[in-house]
């Protein structure tokens, strides 16, 4: 027979045991004993998740620089070109302007409102200092009430020597003369056009070739009128990256006669 008694518990497994700090505060929770967790949430980082941290950040960084130095570089390509066309642009809109605008020739009269038109090499101008790729006269003056001159103007294009002695290639110099009944030496406003220029050509259309030589300020001159277009031609001097710049400009003002030529024949 079983005797009734107590029966003996059995000892239970031994759970961890999370030491508490009475105090509480920063304490709170900190394990000292042996065998004790930490508390969930307080764990750090280890140390391969730094190292792929680490080289995350430096994969993106890497990529970023990239790009913001090719913008760099091209903002500043950008800006050179910009800027080395820039006075290029402007000479060449003067130059346009003023062969649109220019007056029919005198050929050698007395013509009213009209002038000269020359084209060449080593071309003399009056009130130049230097010889001149061409001579014309132009309808571009600007009026002004504190000026007695008229829109007509004598205007000239030539290269001269840099006064800057390290500069490459020469200076495009336009020259305008303002008074033109003037019986001395009338003066002559000089404005740089643009630096750096190693050649300057115009050549002049008449209808079936291109030539080199214009002049209508003689009465036996061989061209009595404007050519049909003139063409410009200008090389820059140091500068590969930039071609020669050439443009053609059409003269619509041409003038003309119901004059009859008439012939004597002898008997």
């Amino acid at each position: 027979m079983l005797k009734r008694g107590r029966v003996a518990a059995l000892p239970r497994e031994a759970s961890p045991v999370v030491a508490e700090n009475p105090l509480g505060g920063k304490d709170a929770g900190r394990c000292d004993q042996p065998g004790c967790l930490p508390p969930r949430g307080s764990r750090g980082f280890t140390l391969i998740e730094m190292i792929l941290a680490v080289g995350i950040a430096a994969i993106v960084l890497i990529a970023v620089n990239a790009v913001f130095f090719a913008a760099l570089r091209l903002r500043d390509d950008t800006a050179e070109m910009v800027d080395a066309a820039s006075p290029v642009d402007a000479a060449v809109g003067f130059l346009k302007r003023d062969l649109e605008c220019t007056v029919t020739p005198t050929n050698g009269t007395s013509k009213v409102m009209s002038g000269g038109f020359r084209v060449g090499d080593g071309l003399t101008s009056v009130g130049a200092s230097g010889p001149v790729s061409i001579e014309m006269f132009t309808a571009t003056g600007a009026l002004s009430a504190s000026a007695p001159w008229g829109d007509i103007q004598r205007v000239t294009y030539e290269l001269r020597a840099s006064t800057d002695a390290s500069a490459v290639g020469r200076d495009l110099y336009r020259s305008v003369t303002r008074n033109l009944l003037s019986i001395t030496t009338p003066d002559v406003t000089d404005q740089l056009m643009l630096s750096g220029v190693a050649s300057l050509k115009f050549s002049c259309y008449d209808g079936m070739q291109w030539d080199d030589t214009w002049d209508t300020t003689s009465p036996t001159a061989i061209y009595t009128n404007l050519p049909a277009a003139v063409r410009v031609d200008i090389k820059m001097a140091g500068r590969s990256d930039m071609g020669a710049v050439e443009i053609v400009v059409p003269i619509d003002s041409q003038s003309r006669t119901n004059m009859v030529l008439t012939a004597s024949t002898g008997s």
